[in-house]
């Protein structure tokens, strides 16, 4: 019997020729991944008398979630992660030079069929370049630094086959957020997705890293998409496999407060936006930039909207900045703002208040996601994001936008 790209995976980490979903394994990561969560881990493992990691050379460490710090406790915070790193040895330290799921692939940190682990639930980006990956909670990541293993049960896989033509202004979040509206966040709960299908060979990385990312939204382990290099074998055999064409697609929007509770942009046309949020590791790279710019070049951010950019890095940043992204957005009047998660967790640099709106290119609108609980955040595309923005209200992109950004 063959295997889904998640068998294969665990098999392999295991040291076994195969695996079976619902067994239990013992496995050796190839990635281990850190935001400032590495504080707890590395303090507890001092504490315990630890003082040597498993594999040291297997550890990136990335500060993204609170950069700049937003107060002394969290500058505090950033100087024991960089003490701790020092002290363990860790050779990739990545300072702030952005969102750790962006600055990981971007800098070639992963790769197909690899099992890399993070301290943030959207590790499951990492399946945009074949590879298995997942969020962990800090008490494991603790382990797995310690012992340089951790243990899975192996999922089942669902598969998602992926066809239609996309119409104008459709991008991959509106892929994923049909999928959430359509079968609901749980339908892949403790499962691996596969996405297939001849809308994934037309989507570049960044539409592949939005779907991926959003897989944590369906529930799922993994969600990976086959490369060259590695992808499921034949005969593979899975849970539940799902047909879904975009054709006719419109824009889709998650409204509050969960990202299944999704219709087409027409249904919540005209309401009032506060704040237009473009960022976090979801939708804040330069495809997603260039679009905003499109509609936005020329024009002027609703006097009654405040609209925050946040690019997904550093190296996001200056590409877009090369290309004129950036410019046109400022010029329209967007408040620009340091590479990082910023206002995406309610961190910092666009917070919500009480009774506002806000729409979001983020994967997440959970009730004071992004500030006051009383606040009210839609998700949907950089481009739907660009055109409230513009309007001062959710509005269908189509209008400027005439082509797919796949």
């Amino acid at each position: 019997m063959g295997q889904t790209m998640a068998e294969k995976v665990l098999a392999r980490c295991s040291g076994r020729a195969d695996v079976v979903a619902g067994e239990y394994v013992t496995a050796r990561p190839d990635k281990l991944m850190c935001h400032e969560a590495f504080a707890p881990c590395a303090l507890t493992l001092r504490r315990m008398g630890v003082e040597r990691l498993a594999d040291p050379d297997s550890v990136y460490v990335i500060i993204d979630h609170f950069f700049p710090a937003p107060t002394a406790a969290h500058a505090k915070s950033h100087s024991i992660v960089r003490d701790l790193v020092e002290r363990y040895g860790i050779t990739h330290d990545l300072g702030h030079s952005g969102i750790c799921h962006q600055v990981m692939v971007e800098g070639g940190h992963v790769g197909p069929g690899e099992l890399v682990l993070g301290t943030d639930s959207h590790s499951t980006t990492y399946g945009a370049l074949g590879a298995a990956g997942a969020g962990i909670g800090v008490t494991e990541m603790t382990y797995a630094l310690a012992l340089g293993e951790l243990w899975f049960q192996v999922p089942p896989t669902v598969r998602f086959s992926l066809s239609g033509a996309a119409g104008p202004a459709i991008m991959a979040k509106d892929v994923v957020l049909r999928l959430a509206g359509q079968f609901g966040t749980d339908v892949a709960q403790y499962a691996a997705i596969e996405f297939s299908g001849s809308l994934c060979a037309q989507m570049g990385l960044a539409s592949r890293m939005t779907m991926a990312n959003m897989g944590a939204e369906l529930g799922a382990k993994f969600a990976m998409f086959p490369t060259e290099a590695f992808g499921p074998d034949q005969d593979a055999e899975f849970a539940a496999v799902h047909s879904v064409d975009v054709t006719g697609l419109e824009p889709q929007v998650a409204q509050p407060h969960n990202p299944g509770n999704v219709v087409g942009v027409s249904a919540v046309a005209g309401v009032r936006v506060d704040q237009a949020f473009l960022g976090s590791c979801t939708n804040a790279r330069v495809e997603d930039l260039a679009v905003a710019a499109q509609v936005l070049a020329g024009r002027r951010v609703h006097p009654r909207t405040r609209l925050i950019v946040t690019p997904a890095s550093q190296a996001v940043y200056l590409e877009a900045l090369r290309a004129g992204h950036i410019e046109a957005l400022a010029a329209a009047g967007a408040a620009i703002t340091a590479p990082g998660c910023g206002a995406c967790p309610g961190g910092h640099s666009g917070v919500i208040g009480p009774g506002e709106v806000c729409v979001s290119s983020t994967n997440r609108n959970f009730r004071g996601r992004m500030g006051s609980a009383e606040g009210f955040v839609y998700l949907a595309s950089p481009a739907v994001v660009a055109m409230a923005a513009l309007t001062g209200e959710l509005s269908d992109p189509r209008e400027l936008v005439s082509e797919p950004w796949l």
